[in-house]
C-alpha cells in the first residue's frame, strides 16, 4: 500500500471511527519528521516534541473534520511551522527566523526496501555529503526528498518562490552527484596494502 493511500485511511479511521490506535499509528509515522522540522526551526529537542504533541491533541479534538484535510502532510507540517513560530514569538528569543541559519538533521536517506539495497556506506556517505550543503539548501532538500512534500507545498511552507525550491533543489543535485562520481572513481580503501 503507498504511503498516501495508508495516511488517507488512517485519517478516515480516526474520523469517522475515533479509532484511537489509527491514531496512534499516525503520530508514530509523523512524528520524527515532524519533531525534526520543528527543531530547525526553534532548536530546542524539548519545545519541538511539545510542539508535535500540541499539534496532535488539537488533530485528535478536532478528529471529526480531519476528513475534509486534503492534503494531511502539508497540513501537519504548516501547523508544526505555526506552532513552532507561535513559541518563538511567545518566549520572544529572537524578531525574526532565516532559513539559512537554521539546523537541519537527516534521518536517514531512504527508507523503502527497494531502496536499502544501497549500502550502508554508501548511505552514510550520502548522508555526509548533504550535511555539508548550504543551510536553506539542506533544509529544502530533506523537505522534498525526505519529508516527500512537493515543491509547491515547500515553496508555501517556507513562503518562497518555487523557482528558488528548484533552484536549491538543482543546487544539491549538482554538489551530490560531483561528490558520487569523485566518490565512485576514487574509492577510499578500507584496508592497507600489505
Amino acid at each position: 500500500m503507498r504511503t498516501t493511500d495508508k495516511i488517507k485511511l488512517l485519517q478516515q479511521a480516526i474520523a469517522c471511527f475515533d479509532d484511537a490506535q489509527a491514531y496512534k499509528e499516525l503520530f508514530l509515522f509523523f512524528q520524527p519528521s515532524l519533531e525534526a522540522f520543528a527543531f530547525s526551526i526553534i532548536r530546542s529537542r524539548e519545545l519541538s516534541e511539545e510542539i508535535v504533541s500540541d499539534v496532535f491533541m488539537k488533530i485528535w479534538e478536532k478528529r471529526h473534520s480531519l476528513d475534509k484535510v486534503e492534503n494531511l502532510k502539508f497540513y501537519l507540517f504548516t501547523a508544526v511551522k505555526n506552532r513552532a513560530l507561535n513559541k518563538i514569538h511567545e518566549q520572544k528569543r529572537i524578531s525574526t527566523l532565516s532559513i539559512d541559519d537554521a539546523p537541519v538533521e537527516l534521518n536517514s536517506f531512504y527508507q523503502d526496501p527497494e531502496q536499502q539495497l544501497i549500502s550502508a556506506e554508501m548511505i552514510k556517505q550520502l548522508n555526509e555529503i548533504v550535511d555539508q550543503l548550504p543551510p536553506r539548501c539542506k533544509l529544502i532538500f530533506k523537505l522534498v526528498k525526505e519529508d516527500e512534500l512537493t515543491y509547491k507545498e515547500v515553496a508555501e511552507l517556507l513562503h518562497l518562490s518555487v523557482k528558488t525550491i528548484e533552484n536549491q533543489m538543482t543546487l544539491a543535485f549538482k554538489k551530490i552527484g560531483v561528490a558520487i562520481h569523485f566518490l565512485l572513481y576514487h574509492p577510499v580503501s578500507s584496508y592497507s596494502d600489505n
